[in-house]
């Protein structure tokens, strides 16, 4: 089944994090990643608000996850740790 890679995210350092999303984009699309939304309008109706949305699809959850994993996400993440606060998930979709 496919997946979905939600972030939801605060950057308080825009030239740290454009390299995260720079790497990260690539780790994403290397392991079958597409997004279908990425720091677009949105509306926050419940729970804590972060100005920047991105959602992935995925293969599978499996490919989600090992692109977390890879050598090249997690060097992207180095960027985004101390330049942002973030909460990130995967969810598998009923497609």
């Amino acid at each position: 089944m496919p997946a979905l890679w939600i972030a939801h995210v605060t950057v308080s350092d825009d030239a740290a994090y454009g390299k995260y999303a720079a790497l990260a984009t690539k780790a994403i699309a290397d392991h079958g990643g597409v997004f279908i939304a990425r720091g677009g309008r949105y509306v926050q109706l419940e729970g804590k608000e972060r100005p920047r949305n991105v959602v992935a699809r995925f293969p599978s959850v499996e490919a989600a996850e090992t692109c977390y994993h890879s050598d090249l996400y997690q060097e992207a993440l180095g960027h985004a740790r101390g330049a942002s606060e973030r909460e990130l998930l995967i969810v598998e979709t009923t497609d």
